[in-house]
């Protein structure tokens, strides 16, 4: 929906949704509903031909090793021309873990949760289809999405819960981008983006994790979170939580700034953070 706002009105969008009671909604956003789902083949036929462009950001099921949405997307897609330009948000988790060094779009995937290997299906699903109709295409990569003024956008109540973070010397680094900052990629990258091309979409935020949650806390004047070594998080915290703890890596977003021309409103996650006045 922030892309939709940033747009302009000179743009007629088109969404899916499976969920009848957000047709509403995106209504009076000035959106076309179009009720399916992913997850059903059949009910998207129908929606074949209707765009001339693609925004996609269906994330794959939550089980698996692959990602049938796109699959299906993609087959539906193929039975009219060509699109214009089309945009896959996937990860930067495909990066895989990196001991803390600066990646960029050419760095080889390395997928090391079932999680981040169906977003690496799902980028190949869409880049060959891509190819082979001639519909170019431009993969984001993205780190964490938060922003203040959108429901769970912020570290707030994991704060306030006191959920540990690891020790400085197991600790890894941390990378984020606002959703603001995101919407606006994802609008360069639909008109300008480079076909079959790769940008990690970034801000330029280089923080351990551990000294993000504390910068976090004395933003909001909350208690820093406690410091404990990697073997007691492994029997404190939850797998999900773990597994952003195993990764470490820097992202590159150069390429981003040259090519998509992307100045960030929010250089970091700093000027993110204090975009909206924090309410205890």
């Amino acid at each position: 929906m922030r892309a939709i706002r940033q747009s302009g009105s000179h743009i007629r969008w088109m969404a899916l949704t499976s969920s009848e009671e957000r047709i509403t909604e995106l209504r009076k956003a000035g959106v076309m509903p179009l009720l399916g789902n992913l997850d059903k083949a059949s009910s998207l036929r129908r929606f074949a031909g209707l765009g001339s462009r693609l925004m996609y950001l269906a994330p794959p099921p939550t089980e698996g090793w692959t990602d049938p949405r796109a699959a299906a997307l993609t087959r539906v897609l193929r039975l009219r021309t060509p699109l214009h330009s089309a945009v896959y948000g996937s990860t930067t988790g495909v990066y895989g873990d990196c001991s803390g060094e600066w990646v960029t779009e050419t760095r080889a995937v390395s997928p090391q949760t079932p999680r981040a290997q169906r977003r690496v299906h799902a980028e190949a699903v869409l880049r060959t289809w891509g190819k082979a109709t001639g519909t170019p295409i431009a993969v984001l990569r993205i780190p964490g999405i938060y922003a203040p003024d959108r429901e769970g956008g912020t570290p707030r109540t994991r704060l306030q819960k006191g959920t540990p973070v690891l020790q400085p010397k197991d600790d890894v680094y941390t990378n984020h981008i606002h959703a603001d900052d995101l919407a606006r990629a994802c609008m360069r990258a639909l008109w300008a983006g480079a076909p079959q091309r790769i940008y990690n979409v970034s801000d330029d935020t280089q923080l351990k994790m551990g000294d993000y949650f504390d910068m976090v806390a004395d933003l909001y004047g909350l208690p820093r979170p406690p410091r404990v070594a990697r073997d007691s998080a492994q029997k404190q915290l939850p797998v999900m939580l773990l597994s952003f703890m195993s990764e470490s890596r820097r992202i590159d977003n150069r390429r981003m700034k040259t090519e998509l021309r992307l100045r960030l409103r929010y250089p970091d996650v700093a000027a993110g953070l204090v975009s909206v006045p924090f309410s205890p």
